[in-house]
């Protein structure tokens, strides 16, 4: 049974791996015809609107059925009502202060940088001086270039004179938290993973394997220190002293952004590379509340006109298509490997 579930699994994979094939081959069909593909369109969305509309239909499903006729003209008189007053610019909703939602969702490139970038810009541009911005931010870092950027643009919002509030529900670490520490307010959820404030290289060389088979490689270079660690040629320990060298300016540099940012944290103490979860980190004074996004939008929510504003790229076909492709690949994945998994468990 174990090695059936075994074989499977494998056969699952394979199939997977075929059915990328031909959806990325798909996918570069449908692309090429679509040469003239618009830009990001910006979509705002009420949250208040939101709430409301769901608050309503649960009003509406758990009230008897001989009462809802009564209830959903209420709601309709209500809605009447509010809509009269916003054209007569006497509803409370214009007057409320204002909360602009962004939400970050970070690779190791920080891809979404430069989308974020533009809605940064459109909020900046519209929001005035005593509107909140809420970022959603989740990230365990990256490229250090990447995110130094992605940084410098959630920067911006403090330096128009934007109040900024940073919740993190999973993980703002190294990079990602580079990100967060520019806010005014940073509040985490207890278990997030919070910190990684340090930095990581990892360079693998097969010199030895090459010389061992005969084979040479010659790297040229112009500069004393214009390539200190390789992958092919033989390193050197001025090289690795170099990189060292360079990887703890890079960390000197990271400790100073924080501390720029946030003058109350013991950095030397924290700039270790340690992780810490939400409710630790308020005791490092990592972050400034415990709690969770949703629980503070609910709470703005009943004091201010909350919007989440998005860039999203047209739902053209080859978008739509890639969408599925990966979905399904993600799925069949999963499913492959719990089934190799449970054979294993099985075995054992």
């Amino acid at each position: 049974m174990a090695e059936w579930l075994a074989e499977m699994g494998t056969f699952l994979l394979q199939t997977t791996l075929i059915m990328a094939a031909a959806g990325l081959m798909l996918l570069i069909v449908l692309r090429s015809k679509e040469s003239n593909e618009q830009g990001l369109k910006l979509h705002v969305e009420s949250l208040n609107d939101q709430r409301r509309a769901r608050h309503r239909r649960l009003r509406v499903t758990t009230t008897a059925q001989g009462a809802r006729k009564k209830l959903l003209k209420a709601f309709r008189q209500e809605e009447k009502a509010r809509q009269k007053a916003a054209r007569q610019g006497k509803s409370d909703d214009q007057t409320r202060q204002k909360v602009w939602v962004l939400d970050f969702h970070g690779d190791i490139k920080a891809s979404q940088a430069e989308q974020f970038a533009q809605e940064v810009s459109a909020v900046i541009e519209i929001a005035s001086a005593d509107d909140e911005v809420i970022v959603r931010l989740e990230s365990a870092g990256g490229l250090v270039h990447a995110y130094g950027l992605a940084a410098a643009q959630l920067d911006r919002l403090r330096q128009a004179g934007l109040s900024t509030t940073v919740c993190i529900d999973k993980v703002a670490a190294s990079g990602g938290y580079m990100m967060a520490c520019t806010a005014n307010h940073i509040k985490a959820a207890p278990f997030a993973v919070i910190g990684s404030i340090g930095v990581v290289a990892q360079v693998p060389n097969i010199h030895r394997l090459l010389k061992r088979n005969d084979i040479d490689v010659e790297l040229l270079t112009a500069g004393k220190y214009k390539r200190t660690l390789t992958v092919l040629g033989e390193n050197t320990q001025e090289g690795r002293e170099k990189f060292i060298d360079d990887l703890e300016n890079t960390h000197r540099l990271f400790k100073d952004y924080v501390s720029q940012h946030r003058p109350e944290m013991d950095i030397d103490k924290l700039a270790t590379g340690e992780i810490w979860y939400g409710s630790e980190a308020l005791a490092q004074k990592l972050v400034d509340s415990v709690g969770t996004s949703e629980a503070y939008l609910v709470e703005r929510i009943a004091e201010a006109q909350v919007y989440r504003v998005r860039l999203e790229p047209p739902k053209t076909i080859s978008r739509k298509v890639g969408l599925a492709i990966s979905a399904g690949v993600e799925h069949a994945m999963v499913k492959a490997l719990g089934v190799i998994d449970t054979a294993g468990w099985q075995r054992r």
